[in-house]
């Protein structure tokens, strides 16, 4: 028995040094963790970054993150839809089916349009966002949805086209936009997409660039207040202008959270890069999801539109308003949109593609649509016409000269809904006379870009370098100087082949304009005044 005994109390005394030394060990690397984690908080922040993102589901009833549920980053909401019994559960579907299911069950005429023309990429409560639109339908009523443009220049680019396009085709089906313009947001400037702060605007920019941008809407969308759909524009400086910060950190500031807000992808590409990010950019986020709160209790706005880069901001605002004032509010995200080669859709190797006619002429503009490449046709057709989605399809098949075909049709109906049909006469008259041998040249340059020499800088000679900058048919003094070397600049149809070469009064002959080309397809007029 006492030999039992013993080792008993032998093991017993093994087992608590094991415990102690286990415990010693565990508090040794916890007070390590500690102290590695303080002494390298920016480097695990930056380390952190590189790891793929979590993509998050959102509840079917809040539209707000849960704690339990990383499913997928597209329509990750399904609420269940009123589709056909099946067979299958929904439980036993994967994320990818549940989605599909949700987006073939879709019955309101908006929402359609977006699935079938290919404008959906995230949507929270999609089912139950769907059954909203499609009862407002129904009752002749409408649903007021807004998507936000900063005045952060004085035109919007072609890469904003999405977006408006999205906006007029919510009106098309019954309901009302509301154009957001940032004048309030501008004044703290987007950190999405950006290594670095946008350069601070005073007053007077922005409102020059909001007097700018505005006119653009008009092209596309029809404003008033005889109907329910018709659209409104807005001004969030008039209510951020104004708040009080205490006020407004004690009443809405408790609602954020920074773990949240470090988890957005602006964020975390900037710390990632280890890119300074201002206290000012910070707070942008909390800013876009207040607008939401009050265009909610001011228009009733019930859905913010936007692209997907977008999301998050977007979320915090559906969960703001859930929390502050109990509405239930949705988001819908388009994807960005990318050329077949990857590039940002909206600049070109000449620049930006802007929407006002002073900043970027009509031919230009429909230039940018008809050098679309073979690839882009027929998703660029269904995203940026009103082309029927049978005639497009008629089309997908084309190749060689019938593509070219093809893309004149684009190039017509997208340049119809911004500057009108009227213009497309004078344009396909400077392609015939400047590419097919038509008729004079002089006679066929309405559509062309253009700019004047007086008589007296003829008299002294302009050089041919800055003549193209200041037509953009270079983007410097450098590439026009390459567009020469190479062969590429022409006066008239004589190549030019001196640098420093200048056009002067003999240059005209007994014309008082003359056409300067840069390649095959893009040209200017220089006019003597």
């Amino acid at each position: 028995t006492t030999t039992t005994n013993n080792i008993m109390n032998l093991k017993m005394a093994a087992c608590f040094v094991a415990t102690a030394s286990l415990t010693s060990s565990c508090l040794a690397f916890s007070h390590r963790s500690m102290m590695t984690s303080s002494g390298s908080l920016r480097r695990a922040i930056a380390s952190s970054m590189t790891s793929p993102p979590r993509p998050i589901a959102y509840n079917q009833r809040s539209a707000v993150p849960t704690k339990t549920q990383f499913s997928s980053t597209r329509l990750a909401s399904t609420a269940e839809a009123d589709v056909a019994p099946s067979s299958t559960s929904d439980e036993d579907l994967t994320d990818e089916e549940k989605e599909a299911k949700a987006r073939a069950a879709l019955k309101s005429p908006f929402l359609k349009t977006m699935r079938d023309r290919g404008f959906l990429f995230q949507c929270t409560n999609l089912a139950e966002l769907d059954s909203i639109l499609n009862d407002a339908t129904s009752k002749d009523e409408a649903t007021s949805a807004y998507l936000g443009f900063d005045a952060t220049a004085d035109s919007l680019h072609v890469g904003s086209l999405l977006q408006i396009m999205i906006l007029r085709h919510l009106q098309q089906s019954g309901h009302r936009p509301i154009v957001l313009i940032g004048g309030g947001t501008s004044k703290v400037g987007d950190p999405t997409g950006k290594d670095e702060s946008r350069v601070m605007l005073n007053d007077d920019i922005i409102q020059k660039n909001t007097d700018g941008i505005s006119k653009v809407f008009e092209k596309f969308l029809t404003f008033g207040d005889t109907t329910p759909s018709d659209a409104i524009m807005v001004n969030n400086d008039d209510w951020l202008s104004s708040i009080s910060y205490l006020e407004f950190l004690r009443d809405y500031g408790q609602h954020f959270t920074i773990n949240r807000m470090l988890s957005f992808e602006s964020v975390k590409q900037r710390l990632a890069r280890e890119a300074p990010f201002s206290f000012l950019e910070f707070n942008y986020m909390i800013l876009q999801a207040y607008d939401f709160l009050e265009l909610n209790r001011r228009y009733d706005a019930k859905l913010q539109l936007g692209g997907s880069d977008q999301w998050g901001n977007m979320i915090s605002g559906c969960e703001l308003g859930r929390r502050v004032d109990g509405a239930q509010l949705y988001a819908l995200t388009a994807p960005l949109i990318t050329t077949s080669d990857g590039k940002k859709m909206g600049k070109t190797a000449g620049g930006a593609v802007w929407l006002n006619a002073d900043k970027l002429s009509e031919y230009d503009y429909w230039q940018f649509w008809r050098n679309t490449s073979d690839e882009d046709v027929i998703r660029f057709m269904k995203l940026f016409t009103e082309l029927p989605l049978e005639e497009i399809e008629t089309m997908e098949g084309w190749k060689g000269a019938d593509i070219n075909k093809a893309k004149i049709v684009l190039a017509d109906e997208a340049t119809t809904l911004l500057h009108g049909r009227d213009c497309l006469k004078a344009i396909h008259d400077t392609i015939d006379s400047m590419f097919k041998g038509g008729k004079s040249a002089a006679a066929s340059t309405e559509g062309l870009n253009r700019i004047f020499v007086s008589d007296e800088e003829a008299s002294g000679g302009v050089k041919f370098i800055d003549l193209f900058v200041k037509l953009e048919l270079a983007n410097s003094k450098k590439e026009a100087r390459r567009l020469i070397q190479g062969g590429g600049a022409k006066l008239g149809e004589e190549k030019i082949t001196d640098e420093n070469a200048v056009l002067n009064k003999d240059s005209f002959g007994d014309a008082n304009e003359v056409t300067l080309r840069a390649g095959k397809k893009r040209a200017g007029v220089v006019e003597l005044q």
